[in-house]
């Protein structure tokens, strides 16, 4: 059943007259747990599993989630597994403008994917789940340039499908290149709407990686594209390198950081909390909370968006993604933060 927002508002200031000193949140979850103002939530609607540990699911968004977004951006999963929330960010790979109010990700397990694996083999229909509203800045422009390249592989197609299929209707104003690479054929995913786009796939167990090199070959005409690409971090600092070298207007999503430095870990002080935990130096102060139970806000997990700042009280923080080292007073991403030595956060 669908609720519209003035409705389940009216429902819940009822109950707050009633409630205090409990929230109106401890009675309207019990009635539906979508119905949450202090954290969003939604509700896993079908789940469609393939033979590559890779599964296609839709979520249906609960109370006060927003559900619009731009294609190519991703949202935040989060569920509870050993006992603890791990959340992780997910592509949308359905297109802003349906009229269902669904969200659609799909999800690959990969190796020490702690949420990716546990989601592959767990989830199903009806499960509730937490979630962090549509983010991200890897979307297209509007106007759409004349002409586009999109560089992707493996997982990294998942954004670039929600362009592609925003773009159905307007495929007669861009000329549209589409180049994706996978280790082995069975890899594919999403075939038929990459076949729509005559895209070129490249089986790299057969015919090597994609390279700037191929790319020129398969794209004589790139300096006129605006790029975008999406895959491992060697891919796209090599894709970087080439759109620098060549005066080419890029876009790059990274699905992974980068997680090598010179950091050694140290004890992680939560001044707010009064919590220590000591950490490695490969373990961002994100994960360091969540894994003690101090959880902060967050967004795209990979030093983007910014709603993971919070205040560096003592200590030195070195960030994966710039190399920069913070110093106390310092505004640090905690999702990209590590401890170098031991560290007070303002959380």
């Amino acid at each position: 059943m669908t609720e519209s927002p003035d409705r389940l508002a009216r429902f819940r200031s009822v109950l707050r007259r009633f409630t205090t000193p409990l929230l109106p949140d401890d009675y309207t979850v019990l009635a539906n747990p979508l119905w949450s103002k202090r954290e969003l939530r939604g509700k896993i609607e079908s789940v469609e599993r393939f033979p590559d540990d890779t599964i296609h699911m839709v979520i249906r968004p609960g109370w006060g989630v927003p559900v619009s977004f731009e294609a190519g951006q991703y949202i935040g999963i989060g569920l509870r597994v050993d006992g603890r929330y791990t959340w992780r960010s997910y592509s949308l790979t359905n297109t802003p403008d349906t009229t269902d109010g669904l969200f659609s990700i799909t999800i690959r397990a990969v190796e020490k994917g702690k949420l990716s694996n546990h989601l592959v083999g767990t989830a199903r229909p009806g499960i509730n789940v937490r979630l962090a509203a549509p983010a991200g800045d890897f979307h297209l422009t509007d106007p759409l340039p004349e002409k586009l390249l999109f560089v992707t592989a493996g997982s990294g197609v998942t954004p670039v499908i929600a362009m592609l299929r925003s773009m159905e209707g307007r495929r007669e104003d861009t000329d549209i290149k589409v180049v994706h690479s996978v280790r082995h054929r069975s890899d594919l995913i999403f075939e038929d709407v990459l076949a729509d786009y005559d895209a070129h796939i490249q089986v790299t167990s057969e015919d090597g990686r994609v390279s700037p090199e191929v790319l020129e070959t398969l794209v004589p005409d790139f300096r006129e594209r605006v790029v975008y690409a999406c895959g491992p971090a060697t891919m796209l600092d090599e894709l970087e390198s080439w759109a620098s070298d060549n005066d080419l207007e890029i876009r790059v999503e990274r699905f992974t950081l980068d997680r090598a430095s010179d950091a050694k870990g140290g004890t992680i002080t939560f001044a707010k909390r009064g919590i220590e935990t000591t950490v490695d130096g490969a373990t961002t102060i994100l994960e360091a909370g969540e894994a003690a139970g101090v959880q902060m806000p967050f967004g795209c997990r990979m030093g983007i968006c910014q709603t993971c700042v919070r205040e560096l009280v003592d200590g030195h923080v070195h960030d994966l993604r710039t190399g920069d080292t913070k110093e106390p007073g310092s505004r640090i991403r905690t999702c990209v933060g590590v401890a170098a030595g031991d560290v007070v956060i303002d959380a």
